[in-house]
Protein backbone atom coordinates (compact mmCIF):
# COMPACT_ATOMS: atom_id res chain seq x y z
CA UNK A 1 0.00 0.00 0.00
CA UNK A 2 1.47 3.34 -1.07
CA UNK A 3 1.04 6.21 1.36
CA UNK A 4 -0.64 9.29 -0.16
CA UNK A 5 1.55 12.36 -0.79
CA UNK A 6 1.73 14.84 2.06
CA UNK A 7 0.08 18.24 1.72
CA UNK A 8 1.92 21.32 2.95
CA UNK A 9 0.57 21.22 6.52
CA UNK A 10 1.31 17.53 6.97
CA UNK A 11 4.75 17.96 5.41
CA UNK A 12 5.59 20.75 7.85
CA UNK A 13 4.42 18.63 10.78
CA UNK A 14 6.47 15.68 9.52
CA UNK A 15 9.56 17.89 9.49
CA UNK A 16 8.85 19.01 13.05
CA UNK A 17 8.46 15.38 14.13
CA UNK A 18 11.71 14.41 12.40
CA UNK A 19 13.53 17.19 14.24
CA UNK A 20 12.10 16.07 17.56
CA UNK A 21 13.10 12.47 16.85
CA UNK A 22 16.68 13.55 16.24
CA UNK A 23 16.61 15.47 19.53
CA UNK A 24 15.17 12.51 21.44
CA UNK A 25 17.80 10.18 19.98
CA UNK A 26 20.65 12.24 21.44
CA UNK A 27 19.75 11.29 25.02
CA UNK A 28 17.67 8.13 24.59
CA UNK A 29 20.35 5.70 25.79
CA UNK A 30 21.15 7.65 28.96
CA UNK A 31 17.47 8.26 29.74
CA UNK A 32 16.77 4.55 29.39
CA UNK A 33 19.37 3.99 32.11
CA UNK A 34 17.98 6.69 34.38
CA UNK A 35 14.25 6.08 34.01
CA UNK A 36 11.95 8.72 35.46
CA UNK A 37 10.04 11.47 33.69
CA UNK A 38 11.31 12.74 30.31
CA UNK A 39 10.45 16.31 31.26
CA UNK A 40 12.60 18.01 28.61
CA UNK A 41 11.15 15.82 25.87
CA UNK A 42 7.57 16.32 27.04
CA UNK A 43 8.10 20.09 27.06
CA UNK A 44 9.55 19.88 23.55
CA UNK A 45 6.33 18.18 22.45
CA UNK A 46 4.33 20.94 24.10
CA UNK A 47 6.33 23.60 22.27
CA UNK A 48 6.12 21.77 18.93
CA UNK A 49 2.37 22.10 18.56
CA UNK A 50 2.05 18.36 17.92
CA UNK A 51 -0.10 17.88 21.01
CA UNK A 52 -2.78 19.66 18.93
CA UNK A 53 -2.32 17.29 15.99
CA UNK A 54 -5.71 15.54 16.02
CA UNK A 55 -7.73 18.42 17.51
CA UNK A 56 -10.19 19.84 14.94
CA UNK A 57 -9.02 22.99 13.15
CA UNK A 58 -12.01 25.01 14.34
CA UNK A 59 -10.88 24.36 17.93
CA UNK A 60 -7.31 25.48 17.30
CA UNK A 61 -5.78 22.15 16.27
CA UNK A 62 -4.35 20.75 13.05
CA UNK A 63 -7.29 18.47 12.25
CA UNK A 64 -5.00 15.57 11.29
CA UNK A 65 -6.23 12.01 10.86
CA UNK A 66 -5.02 8.96 12.69
CA UNK A 67 -2.84 7.72 9.85
CA UNK A 68 -0.71 10.86 10.21
CA UNK A 69 -0.64 10.54 14.00
CA UNK A 70 0.41 6.90 13.88
CA UNK A 71 3.21 7.65 11.40
CA UNK A 72 4.64 10.11 13.93
CA UNK A 73 4.22 7.63 16.80
CA UNK A 74 6.18 5.10 14.72
CA UNK A 75 8.89 7.67 13.97
CA UNK A 76 9.33 8.56 17.63
CA UNK A 77 9.38 4.88 18.64
CA UNK A 78 12.40 4.23 16.44
CA UNK A 79 14.49 6.25 18.89
CA UNK A 80 12.35 6.56 22.04
CA UNK A 81 9.36 4.27 22.51
CA UNK A 82 8.50 5.77 25.90
CA UNK A 83 7.90 9.21 24.42
CA UNK A 84 6.10 7.60 21.47
CA UNK A 85 3.79 5.81 23.89
CA UNK A 86 2.77 8.85 25.96
CA UNK A 87 2.43 11.01 22.83
CA UNK A 88 0.13 8.49 21.17
CA UNK A 89 -1.90 7.99 24.32
CA UNK A 90 -2.31 11.75 24.75
CA UNK A 91 -4.22 11.72 21.47
CA UNK A 92 -6.10 8.56 22.47
CA UNK A 93 -7.36 10.34 25.58
CA UNK A 94 -8.49 13.32 23.52
CA UNK A 95 -10.32 10.93 21.20
CA UNK A 96 -11.92 9.22 24.21
CA UNK A 97 -13.65 12.44 25.22
CA UNK A 98 -15.16 12.71 21.73
CA UNK A 99 -16.25 9.08 21.58
CA UNK A 100 -17.71 8.87 25.11
CA UNK A 101 -18.82 12.43 25.86
CA UNK A 102 -20.97 15.27 24.56
CA UNK A 103 -19.68 18.11 22.32
CA UNK A 104 -20.39 20.61 25.11
CA UNK A 105 -17.76 18.76 27.14
CA UNK A 106 -15.10 17.79 24.66
CA UNK A 107 -15.12 20.95 22.56
CA UNK A 108 -14.15 22.99 25.61
CA UNK A 109 -11.44 20.55 26.69
CA UNK A 110 -9.95 20.29 23.21
CA UNK A 111 -10.02 24.03 22.67
CA UNK A 112 -8.22 24.63 25.97
CA UNK A 113 -5.72 21.86 25.15
CA UNK A 114 -4.88 23.56 21.85
CA UNK A 115 -4.64 26.97 23.48
CA UNK A 116 -2.45 25.94 26.42
CA UNK A 117 -0.69 22.87 24.96
CA UNK A 118 -1.99 20.65 27.71
CA UNK A 119 -0.49 17.17 27.98
CA UNK A 120 -3.05 14.49 28.91
CA UNK A 121 -2.26 11.54 31.18
CA UNK A 122 -3.99 8.22 31.77
CA UNK A 123 -5.47 6.85 35.00
CA UNK A 124 -8.27 4.90 33.36
CA UNK A 125 -7.27 1.20 33.53
CA UNK A 126 -10.71 -0.42 34.10
CA UNK A 127 -9.02 -3.74 34.87
CA UNK A 128 -7.89 -2.22 38.18
CA UNK A 129 -11.07 -2.13 40.28
CA UNK A 130 -9.61 -0.63 43.45
CA UNK A 131 -11.03 2.89 42.93
CA UNK A 132 -14.60 3.49 44.13
CA UNK A 133 -16.93 6.31 43.08
CA UNK A 134 -19.28 7.54 45.81
CA UNK A 135 -22.22 9.56 44.43
CA UNK A 136 -22.54 13.10 45.77
CA UNK A 137 -24.91 15.99 45.13
CA UNK A 138 -22.37 17.55 42.71
CA UNK A 139 -21.19 14.33 41.06
CA UNK A 140 -18.86 11.75 42.59
CA UNK A 141 -16.10 11.35 45.15
CA UNK A 142 -13.32 9.00 43.97
CA UNK A 143 -11.17 7.11 46.48
CA UNK A 144 -8.71 4.27 45.93
CA UNK A 145 -5.70 3.29 43.85
CA UNK A 146 -5.05 2.89 40.14
CA UNK A 147 -2.13 1.14 38.43
CA UNK A 148 -0.48 1.59 35.02
CA UNK A 149 -1.12 5.34 34.87
CA UNK A 150 1.03 6.06 31.82
CA UNK A 151 1.96 9.69 31.34
CA UNK A 152 0.14 10.83 34.50
CA UNK A 153 3.23 12.53 35.93
CA UNK A 154 3.78 15.97 34.35
CA UNK A 155 0.30 15.89 32.82
CA UNK A 156 -2.21 18.74 32.79
CA UNK A 157 -5.40 16.71 32.46
CA UNK A 158 -6.11 13.18 33.61
CA UNK A 159 -8.61 10.61 32.38
CA UNK A 160 -9.73 8.67 35.46
CA UNK A 161 -12.14 5.83 36.19
CA UNK A 162 -13.81 4.26 39.20
CA UNK A 163 -16.65 1.85 39.91
CA UNK A 164 -19.79 3.36 41.40
CA UNK A 165 -20.57 2.16 44.89
CA UNK A 166 -23.65 -0.01 44.90
CA UNK A 167 -24.31 -0.33 41.16
CA UNK A 168 -20.79 -1.27 40.10
CA UNK A 169 -21.15 0.99 37.05
CA UNK A 170 -17.90 2.18 35.47
CA UNK A 171 -17.54 5.95 35.82
CA UNK A 172 -15.05 7.72 33.51
CA UNK A 173 -14.16 11.37 33.97
CA UNK A 174 -11.73 14.13 32.97
CA UNK A 175 -10.12 16.15 35.76
CA UNK A 176 -7.14 18.51 36.24
CA UNK A 177 -4.12 16.51 37.39
CA UNK A 178 -3.32 19.16 40.00
CA UNK A 179 -6.73 18.88 41.71
CA UNK A 180 -6.76 18.16 45.42
CA UNK A 181 -7.30 14.48 46.09
CA UNK A 182 -4.93 13.19 43.37
CA UNK A 183 -1.49 11.83 44.16
CA UNK A 184 0.54 10.50 41.23
CA UNK A 185 3.35 8.28 42.49
CA UNK A 186 6.86 7.96 41.03
CA UNK A 187 6.93 4.18 41.39
CA UNK A 188 7.46 2.94 37.82
CA UNK A 189 10.71 0.93 37.64
CA UNK A 190 10.29 -1.82 35.03
CA UNK A 191 12.83 -3.35 32.68
CA UNK A 192 11.35 -1.56 29.67
CA UNK A 193 9.39 1.56 28.70
CA UNK A 194 11.32 3.17 31.50
CA UNK A 195 10.13 6.73 30.88
CA UNK A 196 6.39 6.24 30.42
CA UNK A 197 5.76 6.87 34.13
CA UNK A 198 3.30 3.97 34.06
CA UNK A 199 3.21 3.68 37.82
CA UNK A 200 0.29 4.23 40.14
CA UNK A 201 -2.01 6.97 41.39
CA UNK A 202 -3.99 7.39 44.58
CA UNK A 203 -7.31 9.17 44.96
CA UNK A 204 -8.46 10.50 48.31
CA UNK A 205 -12.01 11.87 48.12
CA UNK A 206 -11.33 13.36 44.69
CA UNK A 207 -14.31 15.53 43.78
CA UNK A 208 -15.62 14.93 40.27
CA UNK A 209 -18.42 17.11 38.90
CA UNK A 210 -21.31 15.76 36.83
CA UNK A 211 -20.16 17.67 33.74
CA UNK A 212 -16.69 16.04 33.98
CA UNK A 213 -18.15 12.53 33.63
CA UNK A 214 -18.16 10.89 30.18
CA UNK A 215 -21.53 9.18 30.44
CA UNK A 216 -23.32 10.22 27.25
CA UNK A 217 -23.03 8.34 24.93
CA UNK A 218 -20.53 6.34 27.00
CA UNK A 219 -18.01 3.61 26.12
CA UNK A 220 -20.21 0.80 24.69
CA UNK A 221 -23.04 2.85 23.25
CA UNK A 222 -22.36 2.29 19.53
CA UNK A 223 -19.88 0.70 17.09
CA UNK A 224 -18.40 4.19 16.75
CA UNK A 225 -17.69 4.50 20.49
CA UNK A 226 -16.28 0.95 20.43
CA UNK A 227 -13.48 2.08 18.13
CA UNK A 228 -11.65 3.40 21.19
CA UNK A 229 -9.85 0.15 22.16
CA UNK A 230 -8.87 -0.38 18.51
CA UNK A 231 -7.25 3.05 18.50
CA UNK A 232 -5.25 2.08 21.59
CA UNK A 233 -4.20 -1.20 19.99
CA UNK A 234 -3.08 0.52 16.82
CA UNK A 235 -0.94 2.99 18.75
CA UNK A 236 0.87 0.01 20.25
CA UNK A 237 1.22 -1.64 16.83
CA UNK A 238 3.08 1.41 15.61
CA UNK A 239 5.21 1.57 18.75
CA UNK A 240 6.23 -2.03 18.03
CA UNK A 241 6.96 -1.33 14.37
CA UNK A 242 8.99 1.73 15.30
CA UNK A 243 10.96 -0.26 17.86
CA UNK A 244 11.74 -2.92 15.26
CA UNK A 245 12.79 -0.27 12.73
CA UNK A 246 15.05 1.35 15.30
CA UNK A 247 16.60 -1.97 16.23
CA UNK A 248 17.21 -2.85 12.58
CA UNK A 249 18.86 0.51 11.96
CA UNK A 250 21.16 0.09 14.99
CA UNK A 251 22.01 -3.48 13.99
CA UNK A 252 22.87 -2.42 10.44
CA UNK A 253 25.15 0.33 11.66
CA UNK A 254 26.95 -2.04 14.02
CA UNK A 255 27.35 -4.78 11.40
CA UNK A 256 28.69 -2.36 8.80
CA UNK A 257 31.03 -0.52 11.14
CA UNK A 258 32.17 -2.93 13.85
CA UNK A 259 31.22 -6.57 13.31
CA UNK A 260 33.96 -9.03 12.45
CA UNK A 261 33.54 -11.86 9.99
CA UNK A 262 33.56 -15.34 11.53
CA UNK A 263 36.80 -17.22 10.73
CA UNK A 264 34.96 -20.12 9.07
CA UNK A 265 33.14 -17.83 6.68
CA UNK A 266 34.21 -17.64 3.05
CA UNK A 267 33.37 -13.92 3.09
CA UNK A 268 36.00 -11.32 3.84
CA UNK A 269 33.58 -8.82 5.42
CA UNK A 270 30.75 -9.28 7.92
CA UNK A 271 28.26 -7.60 5.62
CA UNK A 272 28.88 -10.25 2.94
CA UNK A 273 28.56 -13.32 5.14
CA UNK A 274 25.72 -15.48 3.72
CA UNK A 275 24.20 -16.27 7.11
CA UNK A 276 24.29 -12.64 8.16
CA UNK A 277 22.49 -11.72 4.95
CA UNK A 278 19.96 -14.50 5.57
CA UNK A 279 19.10 -13.12 9.00
CA UNK A 280 18.77 -9.58 7.68
CA UNK A 281 16.49 -10.90 4.96
CA UNK A 282 14.25 -12.50 7.57
CA UNK A 283 14.18 -9.27 9.56
CA UNK A 284 13.27 -7.25 6.49
CA UNK A 285 10.46 -9.60 5.42
CA UNK A 286 8.85 -9.63 8.86
CA UNK A 287 9.14 -5.89 9.31
CA UNK A 288 7.73 -5.11 5.88
CA UNK A 289 4.71 -7.32 6.56
CA UNK A 290 4.10 -5.49 9.85
CA UNK A 291 4.37 -2.10 8.13
CA UNK A 292 1.88 -2.98 5.42
CA UNK A 293 -0.64 -4.39 7.87
CA UNK A 294 -0.23 -1.43 10.21
CA UNK A 295 -0.72 1.07 7.39
CA UNK A 296 -3.79 -0.78 6.12
CA UNK A 297 -5.34 -0.80 9.59
CA UNK A 298 -4.72 2.94 9.95
CA UNK A 299 -6.52 3.68 6.68
CA UNK A 300 -9.48 1.55 7.76
CA UNK A 301 -9.58 3.24 11.17
CA UNK A 302 -9.71 6.73 9.64
CA UNK A 303 -12.51 5.61 7.33
CA UNK A 304 -14.45 4.13 10.26
CA UNK A 305 -14.04 7.30 12.32
CA UNK A 306 -15.34 9.35 9.41
CA UNK A 307 -18.52 7.22 9.38
CA UNK A 308 -19.39 8.43 12.87
CA UNK A 309 -22.64 7.06 14.28
CA UNK A 310 -23.44 5.52 10.88
CA UNK A 311 -20.69 2.95 11.42
CA UNK A 312 -22.19 -0.56 11.33
CA UNK A 313 -21.14 -3.39 13.68
CA UNK A 314 -19.76 -5.40 10.75
CA UNK A 315 -17.63 -2.44 9.65
CA UNK A 316 -16.29 -2.01 13.16
CA UNK A 317 -15.52 -5.73 13.21
CA UNK A 318 -13.52 -5.45 10.00
CA UNK A 319 -11.35 -2.75 11.56
CA UNK A 320 -10.88 -4.97 14.61
CA UNK A 321 -9.69 -7.84 12.41
CA UNK A 322 -7.23 -5.58 10.59
CA UNK A 323 -5.86 -4.26 13.88
CA UNK A 324 -5.57 -7.78 15.32
CA UNK A 325 -3.65 -8.99 12.26
CA UNK A 326 -1.28 -6.03 12.48
CA UNK A 327 -0.84 -6.57 16.23
CA UNK A 328 0.08 -10.23 15.85
CA UNK A 329 2.57 -9.70 13.04
CA UNK A 330 4.14 -6.55 14.56
CA UNK A 331 4.59 -8.25 17.94
CA UNK A 332 6.11 -11.43 16.55
CA UNK A 333 8.32 -9.71 13.99
CA UNK A 334 9.42 -7.13 16.55
CA UNK A 335 10.29 -9.61 19.28
CA UNK A 336 12.14 -11.79 16.77
CA UNK A 337 14.17 -8.91 15.38
CA UNK A 338 14.98 -7.22 18.69
CA UNK A 339 16.20 -10.47 20.27
CA UNK A 340 18.01 -11.93 17.24
CA UNK A 341 19.71 -8.69 16.22
CA UNK A 342 22.67 -9.80 18.34
CA UNK A 343 23.20 -12.78 16.02
CA UNK A 344 24.21 -10.34 13.28
CA UNK A 345 26.12 -7.91 15.49
CA UNK A 346 28.13 -10.23 17.72
CA UNK A 347 29.24 -10.35 21.32
CA UNK A 348 30.62 -6.80 21.40
CA UNK A 349 27.14 -5.45 20.71
CA UNK A 350 26.09 -6.65 24.18
CA UNK A 351 28.27 -3.96 25.81
CA UNK A 352 26.07 -2.51 28.56
CA UNK A 353 26.76 1.09 27.61
CA UNK A 354 25.15 0.63 24.18
CA UNK A 355 21.90 -0.61 25.73
CA UNK A 356 20.90 -2.24 22.47
CA UNK A 357 18.79 -4.60 24.54
CA UNK A 358 16.41 -1.69 25.22
CA UNK A 359 14.52 -2.40 22.00
CA UNK A 360 13.65 -5.92 23.15
CA UNK A 361 12.99 -4.82 26.75
CA UNK A 362 10.63 -2.08 25.63
CA UNK A 363 8.70 -4.32 23.25
CA UNK A 364 8.55 -7.23 25.68
CA UNK A 365 7.12 -5.10 28.51
CA UNK A 366 4.54 -3.52 26.25
CA UNK A 367 3.39 -6.70 24.53
CA UNK A 368 2.58 -8.42 27.83
CA UNK A 369 -0.21 -5.96 28.59
CA UNK A 370 -2.48 -7.49 25.96
CA UNK A 371 -2.14 -11.27 25.47
CA UNK A 372 -1.56 -12.13 21.82
CA UNK A 373 -3.42 -15.41 22.24
CA UNK A 374 -6.75 -13.58 22.41
CA UNK A 375 -6.05 -11.70 19.19
CA UNK A 376 -5.24 -14.99 17.51
CA UNK A 377 -8.47 -16.52 18.85
CA UNK A 378 -10.44 -13.64 17.29
CA UNK A 379 -8.68 -14.13 13.97
CA UNK A 380 -9.26 -17.88 14.13
CA UNK A 381 -12.95 -17.42 14.85
CA UNK A 382 -13.18 -15.19 11.78
CA UNK A 383 -11.21 -17.57 9.55
CA UNK A 384 -13.15 -20.66 10.61
CA UNK A 385 -16.62 -19.38 11.49
CA UNK A 386 -16.87 -15.97 9.82
CA UNK A 387 -17.45 -14.30 13.21
CA UNK A 388 -16.22 -10.75 13.63
CA UNK A 389 -14.85 -9.76 17.07
CA UNK A 390 -17.41 -8.61 19.61
CA UNK A 391 -16.64 -5.15 20.99
CA UNK A 392 -15.72 -4.69 24.63
CA UNK A 393 -13.99 -2.02 26.65
CA UNK A 394 -10.69 -3.88 26.22
CA UNK A 395 -10.60 -4.95 22.56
Amino acid sequence: MTNPPLHDGARARAEIAAGLARQFAETAVERDRLGGTPKRERDALRASGLLRLTIPADLGGHGAGWAELLAIVRQFARVDSSVAHVFGFHHLLLATTRLFGQPAQWRHWLEQTARHDWFWGNALNPLDTRTEAQPTAEGFSFSGQKSFCSGALDSDRLLVSAFEKGSGRLVIAVVPTAREGIRVLEDWDNIGQRQTDSGSAEFDRLQVAHDEVLADPGPLSSPHACLRPLMAQLILVNVYIGLAEGALDQACQFTLQQSRVWPASLATQANQDPYTLLHYGEFQAGLEAARLLGDRAAVLLDAALARGLDLAPQERGEVALAVASAKVVATRAGLDLTSRMFEVTGARATTAGLRLDRFWRNLRVHSLHDPLDYKLRELGDWALNGTVPSPSFYS
